[in-house]
C-alpha cells in the first residue's frame, strides 16, 4: 500500500471533509463514486503520486468526514470539492460515477479546474439512468437487510454483468461472507456502512438528470473517460457530453467496465491516461 498521510478542510457549511494525501507534484484531486470511499482509490493515487500530491477525500457522509447534513443535495458536494481547491491550489480532478458528476458540476463553478477527467458520470438524458429500484433498496436499508440492499444495487444499476446474471436467491446470502473481513485498515470504511449511502448518491442522479446543456458553458479541457464493458446508459451519457462540452477528448478502455479506475479495477492503466493528460 502507498504511503499517505491526512489532512482536513471545513466545507461552508462547517462540515469537515478529511482526505489522505500521496506523492508530491501539482495538486490532483481524485473524487470516489457511490458506495466507495478513499480506500477505493488507493492504488490510482498511488500511481498518480510520482508525478503529483494527489488528495483523495472521504466524501461527506463517510470515513474521514461528517455526515451528509439535513440540507444534502449537489449545492453540498460542490462546496466540499472548492473548499478541497481552494486548500490545495489543485488545478486538475478526477471523478468516478457519481463523483465525477461531482467533478463535473464543481468544474461548471470554479474557474481554477483547468483540467477535469469523468470516468463515467451517471448523468441521465430523458431517463437514461435506472432509479426504479431505488424504493425496494431503501425497504430493505430500513429493515437492516444490506446484502440484500446490494443485490439491489448491482442488478439495478447492471455494473456487474456477472453478478448481474446470479439469481438472486443465490447471491443474498453469498455477499456477507465476501463483506466480512477480518480486520479493515485504520482509515478504510467497512461495505456495510457504505451500503446505505447509495440512496444520496442517486438522489444526485435524480438532482442533476436532463442538465447536459449547462456543460456547453465549462471553459476547462474535460477528458472523458469510459469502460467498453460498462452498460449503455453510461455511454449515454458520455455521448452527451462529447456532443455539448467545447474542449473534450473521449477515450474508451477496452475491456474494462464501471469499476475501472477501483483498486479492484486497473487503476494503473487509467493512472496512464490521467497522466498524461494533466501533465499535457
Amino acid at each position: 500500500m502507498s504511503d499517505y498521510d491526512k489532512g482536513s478542510v471545513s466545507s461552508a457549511d462547517g462540515t469537515v471533509i478529511g482526505y489522505r494525501r500521496f506523492g508530491s507534484g501539482p495538486a490532483v484531486l481524485l473524487v470516489h463514486g457511490g458506495m466507495q470511499a478513499s480506500q477505493n482509490f488507493i492504488e490510482l493515487a498511488g500511481a498518480l503520486a510520482t508525478d503529483f500530491t494527489v488528495h483523495v477525500p472521504d466524501r461527506r457522509g463517510r470515513g474521514l468526514s461528517g455526515p451528509h447534513g439535513d440540507d444534502y443535495g449537489v449545492a453540498r458536494e460542490v462546496e466540499d470539492v472548492q473548499a478541497l481547491v481552494a486548500a490545495t491550489g489543485a488545478a486538475r480532478i478526477f471523478g468516478l460515477s457519481s463523483g465525477a458528476l461531482v467533478a463535473l458540476r464543481t468544474a461548471l463553478d470554479t474557474p481554477a479546474l483547468e483540467r477535469v477527467a469523468l470516468y463515467e458520470p451517471p448523468l441521465s438524458v430523458n431517463g437514461s439512468a435506472p432509479t426504479g429500484w431505488l424504493p425496494r433498496f431503501d425497504r430493505e436499508i430500513a429493515a437492516g437487510k444490506n446484502a440484500a440492499a446490494l443485490v439491489t444495487v448491482v442488478k439495478g444499476l447492471r455494473i456487474d454483468p456477472v453478478l448481474g446474471r446470479i439469481p438472486r436467491f443465490v447471491l443474498v446470502p453469498l455477499l456477507p461472507l465476501a463483506m466480512r473481513v477480518k480486520e479493515l485498515p485504520e482509515d478504510d470504511v467497512p461495505m456495510a456502512e457504505l451500503i446505505p449511502t447509495q440512496r444520496f448518491d442517486v438522489g444526485l442522479v435524480r438532482e442533476l438528470a436532463d442538465t447536459v446543456e449547462d456543460y456547453a458553458a465549462l471553459d476547462a479541457r474535460v477528458l472523458l473517460l469510459g469502460g467498453s464493458k460498462s452498460p449503455v446508459y453510461l455511454g449515454v451519457a458520455l455521448d452527451a457530453l462529447a456532443d455539448v462540452l467545447p474542449h473534450a477528448r473521449r477515450v474508451t478502455f477496452d475491456g474494462l467496465g464501471h469499476l475501472g479506475p477501483d483498486d479492484d479495477g486497473d487503476p494503473r492503466r487509467v493512472a496512464e491516461t490521467l497522466r498524461d493528460f494533466f501533465l499535457s
